[in-house]
């Protein structure tokens, strides 16, 4: 086992704050347009009497705290706190609706909630008596808080200044609460991404996080002087492993954007040197690029256009091991000056050393375009029951199609394999959770004999690498007995900056069909430029034009398909997909079982050889407010 500097994450941040005391940043958060900086003295003490204000008030070992809002240092204030009194923190996505939240606080009978602002108190608040077991909801933003009167509401430095009370007369209290810390105790409870319904609460001990971050910097490093911006929700487990797992084991400075929506600036004041995103964020990245391409001047657009397969032949020399030529260095470096420099500038990558994506696949065409610009994009690959990772690829050994190898100290292995090798991915490490918050019987259908049983369909191809297809319940066979993965048709058509979101369906079916979501902002400017009016995304969706030019993206990525993959019929869809709808989840991941029974007139009528279907629905927005829908769905086939 990977030998730690400190068992627990609290004697990690103690010995860290010992170490740098007010000679290093920890955490640096923009606000009112300044770059705040806190020391990892600083961050110790935020915590300690956070902590001490929480025993105060009654917070016991094994009690949770609810922590729900942006990105904040009171966050991970908040999650430290807690592990330093025995307690858990339990993250709640900020955008997550009150059914959810409810949910989540409920099973964890949480006596605390963090709530970052007026929105998410409101969010709690609203739920009343449903919340059985609060006892304190404690606001971290002030602003618009005057007037409230709820006994239960606290300011966030009314806690410290209690626990700077609390400290004189327990004094060496802290101290103690930290050396009781033990490496198998719960540290945080991650909610997984639950495609089939509520999420599950996985708890992760002290070892899952510090030994999957350990293992992870042995093969793609993290240094003390690496800058990294933390923009995805901390709930996630992926933002976990990285600005609180890695950042504690490797001092490495966490920096705070000031909205959610300036992150993308953010990101470039900062230039991080570290930066690990779901595939999303790398495909609205990729699809920026092109769409302020297509903005651009004739000249820039030439010059790009031109420079582009240099760096498609550059990346596919990398992914092919081969040695390029002088002529290709030469080529490449003119296309990395006169282009690829001043991209990656844009998008704040001129520093980035470890660039990764996880918690889905990524579409080749994707990678090879960042590989293209210069970025060394690595596919990770684990679960947030693995603490977040069990692959990942190696520098110099990158393969688009695969998720890389095992990180040490893991175990992968296919069970039950098909005699072409597929069959579903199964793991074990230190990282493995120690399961299901209060779901003995989900913990035992996910882990057996020490095994954790991903539900993913893979296979190890010849160089050792995991190429992960897709779901087990997801893979799909037509009626002919051709299986197809309908996650890998997706992506390559969401590599198209003009499509957003896509559902493929065909499972014992004839042919494969398509329900695209457009990219509302983006297919919006390219009917301006064209002189095309609309007044909706409905209206938009709906437009021949629009269909004819969506028409061509599709036609595109099937020419690179197999026969069999190909899409025969596509819509686009009247509304974007929703996770307020229950139709994707917080990370974005599609909720097919649910797809295909609120979709299923459309989906019949396609299959029924319709050329258009009369849409009378009722749509729910954010506030609950509703209105009814009238619309035509052209259907559009491709022969």
């Amino acid at each position: 086992m990977t030998k730690l500097p400190q068992d627990t994450l609290p004697k990690l941040l103690r010995e860290q704050a010992k170490k740098y005391g007010d000679g290093k940043v920890a955490l640096r958060e923009k606000e009112f347009g300044i770059w705040q900086p806190f020391t990892w003295k600083d961050y110790y003490e935020h915590v300690k009497y956070f902590c001490l204000g929480l025993v105060s008030m009654g917070l016991q070992k094994d009690d949770t705290i609810a922590i729900i809002g942006d990105n904040r240092p009171e966050w991970l204030y908040a999650e430290l706190a807690a592990q330093c009194a025995g307690a858990v923190g339990i993250g709640i996505y900020q955008d997550a609706i009150l059914k959810e939240v409810t949910y989540i606080i409920n099973l964890a009978e949480s006596k605390f909630i963090v709530a970052e602002d007026q929105e998410q108190v409101d969010k709690v608040l609203e739920m009343g008596d449903e919340l059985k077991t609060v006892q304190k909801v404690i606001y971290t933003d002030s602003r618009g808080m005057r007037k409230y009167e709820d006994d239960r509401l606290i300011f966030f430095p009314e806690v410290e200044k209690m626990g700077r009370e609390y400290e004189k007369k327990h004094p060496g209290r802290f101290d103690e609460l930290i050396d009781a810390t033990r490496p198998d105790d719960p540290a945080q409870i991650c909610t997984t991404s639950g495609t089939t319904g509520n999420p599950k609460l996985a708890v992760l001990s002290h070892t899952n996080m510090l030994s999957m971050a350990a293992n992870l910097g042995a093969v793609d490093p993290k240094l003390e002087t690496d800058e990294f911006v933390s923009f995805l929700p901390l709930p996630w487990i992926g933002e976990q492993m990285m600005c609180v797992a890695s950042a504690l084991l490797f001092g490495f400075t966490v920096n705070f954007p000031e909205e959610p929506e300036t992150a993308t600036e953010n990101i470039r004041e900062i230039g991080p040197h570290v930066i690990f995103s779901p595939p999303r964020v790398w495909e609205n990245l990729a699809a920026t690029v092109q769409v302020k391409i297509l903005d651009a001047s004739p000249m820039k657009r030439f010059i790009y256009d031109r420079c582009l397969p240099i760096g498609y032949e550059w990346a596919d020399l990398k992914f092919e091991k081969k040695e390029p030529t002088l002529a290709q260095k030469l080529r490449y470096g003119l296309a990395y000056l006169l282009v690829f420099r001043a991209l990656k500038d844009r998008l704040g990558f001129t520093n980035i050393r470890s660039a990764s994506t996880g918690g889905a696949a990524l579409g080749p065409d994707t990678f090879r375009f960042f590989h293209a610009l210069g970025v060394n994009l690595k596919q990770i690959y684990g679960q947030t029951e693995i603490s977040g990772i069990s692959c990942i690829h190696r520098d110099g050994d990158i393969n688009f199609d695969s998720v890389g190898m095992p990180i040490p100290e893991t175990e992968v292995k296919i069970d039950n394999p098909d005699p072409k090798g597929v069959g579903e991915v199964i793991s074990r490490s230190p990282a493995l959770f120690l399961g299901y918050y209060r779901n003995e019987e989900a913990t035992k259908e996910t882990i057996v004999n020490g095994w954790l049983y991903s539900g993913d369909a893979g296979y190890f191809n010849e160089d050792g690498h995991l190429i992960i297809i897709d779901r087990m319940k997801d893979i799909m066979t037509l009626k002919s007995g051709e299986r197809f993965s309908p996650m890998f048709i997706e992506n390559k058509l969401k590599f198209s900056p003009y499509i957003k979101e896509v559902v493929c369906i065909g499972h014992e079916r004839d042919y494969i069909i398509a329900m695209i979501c457009i990219d509302y902002g983006i297919v919006g400017k390219w009917a301006e430029d064209r002189k095309i009016n609309y007044t909706t995304y409905t209206d938009l969706a709906a437009k021949p034009e629009v269909y004819d030019f969506i028409e061509k993206e599709v036609v595109k990525v099937n020419e690179s398909l197999e026969d069999s993959q190909r899409v025969r019929k596509f819509i686009l869809l009247y509304k974007e997909l929703d996770a307020d709808d229950d139709e994707l989840t917080r990370t974005r991941k599609v909720r097919r079982g649910l797809i295909d029974q609120k979709y299923a007139d459309i989906i019949e009528a396609i299959y029924a050889g319709k050329d258009e279907i009369h849409i009378d629905t009722v749509i729910t927005y954010q506030d609950g407010k509703t209105s009814k829908l009238k619309t035509t769905l052209p259907v559009r086939s491709l022969d």
